[in-house]
Formats: structure tokens, C-alpha cells, sequence
């Protein structure tokens, strides 16, 4: 039938004496029988009987099933013909091609719908999409057990954090496009949120299986830091063989840089500001939370300076926590050699009082404004602990600083670096206890009213200035 896949054709007719629709053709079977009357007659083997009656209308004539009839006799196939699909009706048959193909099924002239070429691309296409759906399940599946193997079920209900999608990792870093910081962790790439808020984006090296146990630990230690000295982590995605962190991003790079890679001159003021902010930080870590926490790779590169020089502790990725008065013994060799407290690297005992030592190596590239070495002899702490002993310490100091009040404010300071340095570290003070020296010589700057002078707002924050009030009351 026109405008359908099947064509149907109608043939047939149901007894003799009747026209019969033949492929659009009628055919006319003669009979001898009186028209008023016809006798018994038999059609084909099993076909019931029918008795002599009287004349009667066309549409009073018996029906038969020529589709039985061609199936039981191939001798009346071809005065039913059908090349399909036969089905019965009252006064003919109807015919029409299988599934699948189209043309004329009484003339014997249905075709398949689709040319060989046709299917052979139909199943190629198929075939690409079902490897498609096996990568995809494959991916799916994959990024699934990263993500279990990660932590991702107790993650997911830590505050303060937010897992992303590798997806949305993707596109934060414009498929990682700008890289912003690299060493032996990994690399950093330069991130921007939905609300336009740029993030660093920390994807760290290939680790082993007992460093990924210890990785959920981490998240929850840093997601718990929230102070001003201290670098935010926003979040982290979870569906990648190593772990990728979302941090927020300051502006100025790390202290390293500004040091060492920076000829600007810094103002003493700064660098007083920079020494109490990141002690600060050092000290809110060690004492936040029910459980004592030690960063473990403390020197200048993991100290971040923000737009107003405000220091930022970063990188906890060697973070621990310690069971309150205990110290922690280990093997495994942790950050720059530079900055290594001594027994840790003879003994493998790690204790807050690591970080301390770490953290006077940064005051003396503060001082000095040379970048940390090292050597056999630890001659870089040595000479400058020796210098300052036998009161010779000026000769360490940057060159840039000439006048007498500032000259006299990095020797407090030094004193301050020598005694995180001591040998014993019974003998160091602690974060809070260095914390409160520095105070004590930012106090003392002729500048501390003026540090606004130097390339942004260098104000103390409020805990600090109560802290300052408190000296002199």
C-alpha cells in the first residue's frame, strides 16, 4: 500500500464462480455448476464438505482460507500467489513483504530496504558505538575505584571540603594550560572557579599504594586549618590514580621567590612581618584540634606571600598527626635537605620541634637574603650560628640594610634563629615561644606604624595587636 514499508496486495477469491482479484487484475474461474445452485465439492485434503444449497449472494458465499490452501497444496501457489507474508481475509487474502523489506509481495517483487553497502556501514557504525560504551563503562568503572581507593566515602562528608569531578578539574585549568609552580611533588597549575575565583591546583607525582592509605589523613588535617596564615584548601578531586588538591591561589609566589629571585629591595618592616605571620601559623598548627600536628617541610619555597605580604604556611604534604607527647619514628627521608633537622636525619625522630628548626633556617635566609645549602658540615647553619655566638652576625646580614636601628633589628632575629637551631631539640623553644620574640622585635621596629610603604598593606592582625598591647601594659 502506498506510503508503508509492507505493501500489502489482495488476491483471492472464495468460490468459484467469483471474480478473483489477482495482482490488481481480476481473473474469472469458469465453473459448470448451476449458478442457482452448486454441489458438494472437495477443495483440498481435510477441508470440510460443503453440502448442496441453494443459490446465494456474493457476500453469502462460504469464505476460504487461501492462505491455508497454498501452504497444504503447492499446486495452488500459483493462483494464490504470495512472496511474503499471506494473511486471510473475508472474500481474499491479503500479502505483504516481511519485515524488512519492501516491493510487491504478490508479484514476487520484494527487495531488502537496505543495499549490502548500507548494512555494512549500519554495522560498522554499531559496532563503534559499542566499543564507545565498553571505554566509556571502562572509565566510568575506573574513575569509581580511584575515587573508593582515595577515601572518596569518608571524604565526601568532611566540612569544609568539596569534591570535583575530574570533569570540572578539566575545565578549571583549561585542561591544564598554565603551570604556576613545579618540583619533585608534581607540578601546580593556575585554576579559575565558576564565581571567577582563582585557585592553584596542586597534581602531585605517581605514589605508592602506602602513601594513597595516608592521603585521606592529610585531606582531613588541612581541612581543618583555617587561619589567615595558613593556605586554604578548597577541595579535591578524588578520580585520579594520584589525588589532585584545590588550594586557594596567592598572588605573590612563595617566599623563596621574593627572595632569591626578586632584586626589589625589601624593607625590614616586611620581613619582621613576614617572620610573625608565618610563626603564626607554624604555632596554630601545632596546637589546633584535639590531636598535635607537625607540617614537616618547613623552608621559605612553602611559605606563600599574598598581594599585602602576608604569609601564607602551604604545602602539608608530609603533614602528620602525633599522638600528644610523642615523637614519631620513620625511615623515609621528608623535604629539602637544606632544612632537615639533624636528629631526624641521624635518629628518623620527627617532632614539632623539626618544624622549629626548619623554621630557623628560614629566618636566616630572611636575614641573609642567601638561599639555604647544604653540605656534609651543614656549613650554612654552622658559619651563621658560629658568626652570631661570637657576635659577628652583621656580617651576615643583606647588604641592603644599612641603617643601624634595622641592622640591630635582624640581629634580634638572629638570636631568634639560633636558638631554633640548637643541636638538642629539648633546648628549642617552641612555635608559640618564637612566635612571641618576633612580636617582641616587630614591636621594636622604628617602621612598624609605616609598613604600608612597601608594595601593600603590611598591618598586623588584630590578635597581634591585642598581643602588642598586652606588652606594654
Amino acid at each position: 500500500m502506498a506510503g508503508q514499508d509492507h505493501d500489502t496486495r489482495t488476491g483471492g477469491g472464495d468460490v468459484p464462480g467469483r471474480p478473483h482479484a489477482r495482482g490488481g487484475r481480476a481473473v474469472q474461474r469458469d465453473r459448470a455448476e448451476d449458478v442457482d445452485a452448486y454441489a458438494d465439492e472437495e477443495l483440498t485434503a481435510g477441508r470440510r464438505r460443503r453440502a448442496f444449497s441453494p443459490a446465494r449472494a456474493p457476500w453469502q458465499w462460504p469464505d476460504i482460507n487461501e492462505c491455508e490452501l497454498r501452504e497444504q497444496n503447492p499446486d495452488l501457489r500459483d493462483l494464490y500467489p504470495c512472496d511474503g507474508i499471506c494473511k486471510n481475509r473475508l472474500g481474499g487474502y491479503d500479502c505483504r513483504c516481511k519485515p524488512g523489506m519492501k516491493g510487491d509481495a504478490i508479484k514476487g517483487t520484494c527487495t531488502e530496504k537496505l543495499p549490502l553497502a548500507a548494512k555494512v556501514t549500519v554495522g560498522i557504525a554499531a559496532m563503534i558505538v559499542v566499543l564507545v560504551l565498553m571505554v566509556m563503562v571502562h572509565q566510568l568503572l575506573k574513575f569509581r575505584r580511584f575515587y573508593e581507593q582515595n577515601g572518596g566515602p569518608v571524604l565526601k562528608g568532611v566540612k569544609n571540603i568539596r569534591i570535583y569531578t575530574r570533569k570540572q578539574i578539566k575545565q578549571m585549568t583549561n585542561n591544564y594550560r598554565r603551570v604556576i609552580g613545579e618540583g619533585h611533588f608534581g607540578k601546580v597549575y593556575l585554576g579559575t572557579l565558576k564565581d571567577k575565583k582563582q585557585v592553584a591546583i596542586k597534581k602531585s607525582i605517581k605514589v605508592d599504594n602506602h602513601m594513597k592509605k595516608e592521603f585521606t589523613d592529610e585531606v582531613i588535617i588541612q581541612s581543618a586549618m583555617r587561619h589567615k596564615n595558613i593556605v586554604m584548601l578548597i577541595g579535591c578531586c578524588l578520580e585520579l590514580d594520584v589525588p589532585t588538591l584545590v588550594y586557594e591561589f596567592v598572588a605573590r609566589g612563595s617566599l623563596y621567590d621574593v627572595l632569591f629571585k626578586c632584586r626589589d629591595k625589601i624593607l625590614v618592616g616586611t620581613r619582621l612581618w613576614i617572620a610573625a605571620g608565618s610563626a603564626e601559623g607554624l604555632t596554630y598548627m601545632h596546637s589546633a584540634g584535639e590531636s598535635t600536628i607537625r607540617h614537616g617541610d618547613v623552608k621559605s619555597a612553602n611559605i606563600l606571600l599574598d598581594e599585602k605580604f602576608t604569609p601564607k604556611v602551604s604545602d602539608f604534604g608530609t603533614s602528620k598527626l602525633l599522638a600528644r607527647g610523642k615523637d614519631e619514628m620513620t625511615e623515609l627521608v621528608i623535604g629539602d635537605m637544606s632544612y632537615i633537622d639533624p636528629v631526624y636525619m641521624e635518629q628518623g625522630i620527627v617532632t614539632q620541634k623539626s618544624d622549629v628548626y626548619g623554621f630557623g633556617v628560614v629566618l636566616i635566609e630572611l636575614i641573609t637574603r642567601r638561599p639555604a645549602t647544604y653540605d656534609a658540615e651543614r656549613s650554612y647553619v654552622a658559619n651563621f650560628v658560629e658568626a652570631f655566638v661570637e657576635k659577628r652576625g652583621r656580617s651576615f646580614i643583606d647588604n641592603d640594610i644599612t641603617s643601624e636601628a634595622d641592622i640591630n633589628l635582624l640581629e634580634m632575629v638572629g638570636g631568634v634563629a639560633v636558638d631554633c637551631l640548637k643541636p638538642n631539640p629539648e633546648e628549642r623553644q617552641d612555635m608559640k615561644q618564637v612566635e612571641h620574640r618576633l612580636l617582641e622585635i616587630v614591636a621594636q621596629s622604628e617602621d612598624y606604624s609605616q609598613k604600608r610603604n612597601f608594595q601593600g598593606d603590611l598591618s598586623p592582625a588584630p590578635d597581634d595587636v591585642a598581643f602588642l598591647k598586652a606588652l606594654g601594659e
